[in-house]
């Protein structure tokens, strides 16, 4: 059977892909500068004898077609970039980039699908349709990579007619995975806002325009739009993480800076509540003297799993992985750019689990002791390849 070959493929192979992980892991690059991956990642592909071509710079794209009839497609996604993280793990695969690491996991995405290829190369014989490998550069910066390979034709000759990504789970333990269908993941925008007054000597308030309290009634009323203009049913999240008053005991600053991010699962509302936050600090700020600057950075859309896809992508895993092993998710407002294929093409986007408690791999994604425990590849590449069969109806 299918199944039971791509389980020992993926026990044969595991060896390689750990290897190719950790080279990934000990050389990792920022948002679209992947060069190096990209190259590593092109090596790869020419040792199993698959064309690919490049897109949106350091990006890959490559086919695999099976022996037996059939037309269906299937896309298949890893994203390559690491984060600015000065890595604190003594492995023997520590980051030799200083201040860069792959923190978020893409270099067992990466790895992962590169092991997916192989085993599919292995087994073309047995399999009808066409498997599409995206290399993806840049989920982790604005605009993302995903949204230029979409605009450079990524899901066209041939269009998929589903969309597959995988992303490491820390929360999960290894050998488990997790599925949400519907709405999963949130939009985000990066807010950056600029209070303006007129700075002076603390001890003379009344000669000066104070944009350190103008900005504090500015954050309290903010949240406002969330608490009593959002609908209570549609998740939303509003949070300023950077406050700058660059002022003294005694000094009342010209003007203060800020640094937020908002988050939800609503276009409609995701674009009023842009209106309604702009025009509430400007007013603010006028209403006391000073003016406000209020500048959003659209970003990611929200990520919607296709209900009857995901549905039938958890069955396959079910099948493959054992029912005990697949897990409900909830909804997560973190931010995914896997979210700008789930908005054009039948998409699902489902958590790989990599923690092992006995091993004290349990740290967060983007934290500097973040790992992963590493026979979740095993279940990783074996589960991909499997979907992509399945799905193409073999």
């Amino acid at each position: 059977m299918i199944k039971e070959k791509i389980q020992q493929l993926a026990k044969e192979i595991f060896d390689d892909v750990v290897a190719n992980r950790r080279h990934l892991h000990a050389h990792p690059e920022l948002s679209f500068h992947e060069v190096e991956t990209s190259v590593f990642v092109a090596r790869k592909l020419e040792e199993l004898g698959i064309e690919y071509h490049k897109m949106a710079d350091t990006g890959l794209v490559a086919l695999i077609k099976g022996d037996k009839p059939g037309d269906k497609v299937v896309a298949l996604r890893a994203d390559m970039d690491a984060l600015p993280i000065l890595e604190a793990n003594d492995v023997s695969y520590r980051s030799q980039n200083e201040g860069v690491m792959h923190a978020c996991g893409h270099d067992v995405h990466t790895s992962s699908l590169l092991g997916v290829a192989k085993i599919l190369t292995e087994i073309k014989s047995e399999f009808g349709g066409t498997v599409k490998f995206i290399f993806q550069p840049a989920e982790e910066k604005l605009p993302g990579g995903a949204s230029l390979m979409i605009k450079e034709g990524v899901l066209e000759n041939p269009k998929p007619s589903a969309v597959i990504g995988q992303h490491v789970m820390p929360l999960i333990d290894a050998g488990k995975v997790g599925f949400r269908a519907g709405k999963y993941m949130a939009s985000t925008d990066e807010l950056y806002v600029t209070v303006k007054g007129k700075g002076g000597h603390g001890a003379q308030p009344q000669q000066n325009v104070d944009p350190v309290i103008i900005t504090a009634h500015i954050l309290t009323a903010l949240q406002q739009v969330i608490s009593r203009f959002a609908d209570p049913k549609s998740p939303s999240v509003l949070s300023f993480g950077k406050v700058i008053a660059n002022g003294a005991t005694n000094v009342i600053p010209n003007e203060v800076y800020l640094e937020g991010t908002f988050r939800t699962m609503d276009e409609q509302w995701r674009n009023e509540a842009h209106v309604k936050m702009k025009k509430m600090a400007e007013g603010i700020a006028e209403s006391m003297g000073g003016s406000c600057d209020f500048n959003i950075m659209k970003g990611y859309p929200f990520l919607i799993n296709e209900e009857k896809l995901t549905a039938k992508v958890r069955g396959f895993a079910e099948d493959f992985l054992g029912k005990e092993n697949v897990l409900d998710l909830d909804i997560w407002m973190a931010a995914e750019d896997f979210a700008y294929y789930s908005q054009v093409a039948n998409s699902c986007f489902y958590r790989l689990g990599t923690r092992n408690e006995a091993r004290g791999i349990t740290s967060s994604v983007h934290t500097p002791t973040f790992d992963v425990e590493e026979s979740a590849l095993e279940q990783s590449v074996g589960l991909m390849a499997y979907i992509a069969v399945k799905q193409l109806g073999n």
